[in-house]
């Protein structure tokens, strides 16, 4: 029973830490990566599709994305959906490859983003100790029913302390990597 409730703790924290990576890596920080479209659906014959399963997507330069589609009759497609997605980025296509530049950031804009990432870590961390607080109650109730003896009890909770530190380090070095590359010029 201990394992059990330390096993889905961990997994709920772990699940908790992806999030935080994937919701960080959706921020644009002034330099090109393919993660950026992510969020970028195609209608394509009907079903909307991300743009990955529609074109070739590249970074030739470190302020440019390409992308190359399959089919060259997506190509109006897919730079309507980058317009609506919300990016804040303009394709332009020579009809064969599109092209999107990704401009510099301002200041002011870096701060609000640092600001954004500040907020995405601590729900992170929330989601995290809320992991420890269900473990730790399902523990003192198997306690209280005498299911699971004090001392193992404690040292579950123990063990279920150290793994909230654990998850929360892994989100604060997130955080503090995400913060250097918003701020790097």
């Amino acid at each position: 029973m201990i394992n059990d409730i330390t096993h889905e703790a961990r997994s709920h924290m772990q699940k908790a830490v992806e999030s935080v990576q994937h919701e960080m890596a959706l921020i644009r920080t002034g330099r090109a990566t393919t993660n950026l479209l992510d969020v970028v659906r195609v209608e394509y014959y009907g079903a909307h599709v991300p743009v990955n399963q529609v074109a070739t997507i590249g970074v030739p330069e470190p302020r440019l994305l390409t992308i190359q589609p399959w089919d060259k009759s997506a190509i109006s497609a897919i730079e309507k959906a980058i317009l609506a997605s919300g990016l804040g980025l303009t394709p332009s296509n020579d009809g064969t490859i599109i092209r999107l530049p990704i401009p510099q950031l301002t200041e002011e804009r870096r701060k609000d983003l640092v600001r954004v990432v500040h907020k995405l870590a601590e729900e992170g961390r929330v989601s995290i100790r809320n992991a420890r607080r269900e473990a730790n109650e399902m523990l003192k109730e198997g306690e209280k029913e005498g299911e699971i003896p004090e001392d193992d009890c404690k040292k579950a909770q123990k063990h279920v302390q150290d793994l909230t530190d654990e998850h929360i380090k892994k989100i604060d070095e997130i955080l503090k990597r995400k913060e250097t590359e918003i701020m790097e010029v």
